[in-house]
């Protein structure tokens, strides 16, 4: 029986760096581009003065049940023994890509883990491989291990559970019957630190400060413009796990705050 590892994030230390994704790519000799194993997502939520901005890092979750796996009529991707990774055979996934379209592996995946360079649907699919060949050597995933504020974790799931709970799910997540190998912490609730006057706040803001000229114009007219912002204003107010294409996986995991 294969002792599933997985990973551990903690939300409330994620500060969205992205330093897991860019030594990802490092390591794995990954190009420029759109294809990163590990993604940093940030999705807004609330207005002013309850602004929330919460970070997700997601590498591929090595499902204990990979429903990507069950999809790919090649059979290029199957569980590794020791470590419960899913990995995929690349030579096994071009082979197919010769002969037909096929992207059923990420129309599978509810976390958008498979990877493509481009938008071509005959593009050979990659994936996060849990450092496999770092774990065969006693080490951890290079993701982990780059984590400044070990938002990070890795054992296995047991493991994590007994060391930060049980948390199996974080909002904007999809729950998921192919049981994803990571244990989750929340952020945790926000506190304000230095009490002020929400109207108070705005007004001074409004006017850009004590010290402004009185020549500039406000920032805005109507304080409503801040404190109920409308739909399709904010960016990015939702999670996105799986873009449509390499250009809106690139604009959704940008790091530009």
């Amino acid at each position: 029986m294969v002792t599933q590892y997985g990973f551990f994030f903690d939300q409330s230390r994620c500060t969205g760096c992205h330093a897991c994704s860019i030594v990802c790519k490092s390591w794995n000799d990954l190009a420029p581009g759109p294809v990163k194993w590990m993604r940093v997502l940030q999705r807004e939520t609330g207005s002013f003065p309850t602004v929330r901005l919460n970070i997700l890092a997601v590498p591929c979750y090595h499902c204990e049940k990979p429903l990507c796996a069950e999809a790919c009529p090649a059979k290029a991707i199957h569980k590794e023994e020791r470590f419960g990774a899913v990995l995929v055979d690349s030579t096994q996934c071009e082979a197919l890509h010769q002969t037909q379209d096929c992207r059923r592996c990420w129309q599978a995946c509810p976390y958008g883990a498979p990877q493509f360079e481009s938008d071509d649907k005959r593009a050979t699919m990659s994936k996060c491989t849990m450092c496999v060949d770092r774990l065969y050597e006693g080490n951890k995933p290079i993701c982990v291990l780059s984590c400044s504020l070990r938002a990070l974790d890795f054992d296995t799931v047991d493991n994590l559970r007994e060391w930060y709970g049980g948390g199996d799910q974080l909002d904007g997540l999809p729950a998921s019957k192919a049981k994803p190998a990571a244990v989750f912490k929340r952020s945790d609730p926000k506190r304000h630190l230095v009490l002020f006057d929400p109207e108070d706040a705005l007004e001074l803001w409004k006017g850009r400060g004590p010290y402004a000229s009185p020549a500039l114009p406000p920032l805005f007219d109507n304080m409503r413009d801040v404190t109920e912002v409308p739909p399709g204003m904010v960016g990015r107010d939702r999670l996105v796990l799986k873009a449509r294409s390499a250009e809106e996986l690139m604009y959704y995991t940008r790091d530009d705050e």
